[in-house]
């Protein structure tokens, strides 16, 4: 029988994994406790509108900062494994250890064991009191800047608006647009008697006016009542957008289950749930994007970092770090733009960068498969030509220039083929890929 070697846990293995695990601590406490300075510097401006004081700003931050270590923990894991190896590498201590006969695959397994201990549970931090404390944090300055929007225990939205009162199930907020979705509208005349019910699919609040979707209305008489139902109706309502976005959690503020669950809802109702699944899916790979990111400090450990002191480490580490993060982001949102599957997009992470200008679309009347689909929310006329702000099916924003005359509106699917002559594509060293 074929036994397999062991792997026992010997002083050596201590000696790497406090020394990174030392150096990951500090840089993750250096990171986050910038951050959330820079949070609480911006929530003083915020100070004294309502019952917003500096204790609530302060515990706000605190509320907060569970997910921020969530958030910034591969940095620390990269920038912090330098430091360690790097440090043991200075010292000769590395070298000492390679000619008392450890491996470098040993020492390898030694910083892969003791990151993935951390790994696991920055993950189930993630997955607990990350979001917890955050929907917490939300809350509490909600309802301190407003006393006319509280938040239900099961996430709803309340809101008043003079003898107005609205609920919404669920809500969406991107750039300066606010989406409210399963929407209640109670009208009510000064003596408290129900004047009219409206349910609205959805609540947008689009170039400063709210519009309700999908809305069927119901009049209340004094022994009668009458319902209409309307494809959108013009709502006239002070409901603050800017204050309505406090309420609603972003995808990636929440845990697995909820955004399961929010996928479920809006596919089944047939809307968007790109932004929820890409959350999804970054949230499932988070540990193969930390401990892929901490082996990029693995080779300078037995090269680069030998000389040198803790600034080339911490140059070094800074701008790997952002280098995984732009190639990161830019994959996995033309994974977005081009329709492919979030898990995939996530895989191949810092392969390649494509740039399309502006004006290198084409706008043709019907789609295909080489089509990029969009609908248009916003126009911006330039003289000679426009622009127009758009969204693809996967929530991906874009941006397009047509001649004046070619007439779009608001709303308008656009069916757009970008011309291949015009479009650059990058790999991860920033140079142009020819072919």
């Amino acid at each position: 029988m074929i036994r397999l070697p062991e792997f026992a846990i010997k002083r050596v293995d201590r000696l790497v994994a406090i020394a990174v695990l030392s150096s990951v601590g500090l840089t993750w406490f250096t990171i986050v406790g910038f951050d959330a300075f820079m949070i609480l510097v911006r929530e003083l401006n915020d100070v004294g509108q309502g019952q917003y004081t500096l204790t609530k700003a302060v515990t706000y931050v605190l509320l907060t900062v569970p997910r921020r270590c969530y958030e910034m923990f591969s940095y620390a894991a990269l920038i912090g494994g330098l430091l360690g190896l790097g440090g043991l590498a200075a010292s000769g201590e590395l070298t000492a250890l390679r000619a008392a006969g450890m491996s470098k695959v040993r020492i390898c397994a030694s910083v892969v064991f003791a990151l993935t201990t951390l790994t696991a549970i920055v993950m189930l931090v993630g997955e607990t009191i990350g979001p917890y404390g955050e929907q917490k944090a939300q809350a509490l300055a909600l309802v301190a800047k407003s006393r006319d929007v509280a938040l239900a225990k099961g996430g709803s939205l309340w809101a008043r608006d003079g003898d107005t009162v609205i609920n919404a199930r669920r809500g969406r907020s991107r750039g300066g647009e606010v989406d409210l979705s399963d929407v209640r509208v109670f009208e009510f005349d000064p003596e408290g008697r129900l004047l009219s019910l409206a349910l609205a699919e959805h609540a947008v609040h689009v170039e400063g006016k709210w519009t309700l979707r999908n809305v069927r209305r119901t009049n209340f008489a004094i022994d009668s009542a009458a319902s209409t139902q309307q494809d959108e109706e013009h709502w006239e309502s002070g409901l603050d957008p800017a204050l309505l976005s406090l309420s609603i959690v972003q995808p990636q503020y929440m845990t697995l289950k909820d955004l399961q669950r929010n996928i479920f809802y809006l596919e089944r109702n047939q809307q968007d749930a790109s932004s929820f699944r890409q959350a999804y899916w970054e949230r499932l790979f988070y540990p193969v994007s930390v401990l892929a990111l901490a082996f990029c400090a693995v080779p300078f450990a037995f090269g680069a970092l030998r000389s040198g002191g803790m600034a080339k480490r911490l140059f070094i580490g800074m701008v790997l770090a952002l280098c995984f993060y732009f190639a990161q982001r830019a994959i996995v949102n033309m994974g977005a733009v081009y329709g492919i599957h979030p898990a995939v997009a996530n895989l191949k992470a810092g392969r390649v960068t494509v740039g399309i200008r502006p004006r290198a679309f084409t706008v043709v009347s019907d789609g295909t498969r080489d089509t990029i689909d969009a609908m248009a929310e916003l126009i911006e006329p330039m003289g000679a030509e426009t622009l127009i702000h758009a969204r693809t099916k996967t929530g991906s924003d874009i941006r397009v220039v047509v001649p004046r005359d070619k007439r779009v509106k608001i709303g308008e699917a656009l069916h757009l083929v970008p011309d291949p002559a015009q479009t650059h594509v990058f790999a991860d060293d920033g140079k142009a890929v020819r072919a």
